[in-house]
């Protein structure tokens, strides 16, 4: 932690919910809980993610920020419930979107709409409901009748995107989407996110100042695990630009 700004390195974290009681959760939150990762590599355990702690309530934004290595992805992966913690604890009391434009744990023989007939499903939606929204977004046209192992990254990322906003989410998990897709698609998904669901929470990964100052109202920077939240978004960034 020696390279770490004093600044950054001073973290206080929140007091954590009881554990044994869910009534006493708040509602309406999205909470970690001094939460710590590991995995093992060659034979020893890496400790990815530190002690660290932030949460946002409804309608309330927060920024992730910070350098390759930082764990800024890991933390996306736990948020979304894709993997477990080590330790710590995770609260979702409100519903919460996976990833947004993840397009894993979908088999390459499915065909677009073979993906929304599951989510679907999943969220017993409607299924004309959810294939008017993609068509319409993604702009796939033919290509959604086809298996997904003929798509490139971008369509895979324009049909991801789109079945993540055919649901309504009360928090939305925002990692890097803004680098996906030509200018057209990136002003688009800017209207959807932004726009159309400002009043939504979103926790959202990303190194443009620009929209994030826009959005957000507070950042975690985070380095090598450990991490402190800021409710200066300008100033995060000057802490981040310094590690």
């Amino acid at each position: 932690m020696n390279n770490i700004p004093t600044s950054l390195a001073e973290f206080t974290a929140p007091k954590e919910p009881p554990q044994n009681d869910a009534s006493a959760l708040p509602e309406g939150i999205v909470g970690v809980f001094d939460i710590v990762k590991e995995y093992e590599v060659h034979g020893r355990m890496r400790r990815v993610l530190d002690g660290i702690n932030f949460k946002i309530s409804r309608g309330e934004k927060i920024a992730v920020l910070g350098h390759n290595g930082a764990g800024k992805s890991t933390l996306v992966r736990l948020i979304a419930g894709i993997e477990e913690p080590t330790s710590g604890k995770i609260v979702r009391s409100m519903s919460m979107s996976w990833p947004i434009a993840l397009s894993g744990g979908f088999g390459g023989s499915m065909t677009g709409y073979d993906c929304m007939r599951f989510l679907s499903r999943v969220y017993d939606k409607p299924f004309d409901e959810i294939r008017d929204m993609v068509e319409d977004f993604s702009d796939l046209g033919k290509y959604l009748r086809m298996p997904l192992k003929t798509y490139s990254s971008g369509m895979r990322a324009r049909l991801a995107f789109g079945m993540s906003l055919a649901i309504d989410f009360d928090c939305y998990l925002i990692d890097e989407v803004m680098a996906v897709g030509d200018k057209r698609f990136q002003t688009r998904s800017f209207e959807e996110l932004f726009v159309k669901r400002k009043d939504r929470s979103m926790i959202v990964v990303g190194h443009n100042l620009n929209v994030i100052a826009d959005i957000c109202t507070a950042a975690l920077v985070l380095k090598n695990g450990r991490g402190r939240v800021f409710d200066d978004v300008e100033y995060a960034f000057r802490i981040y630009s310094t590690l």
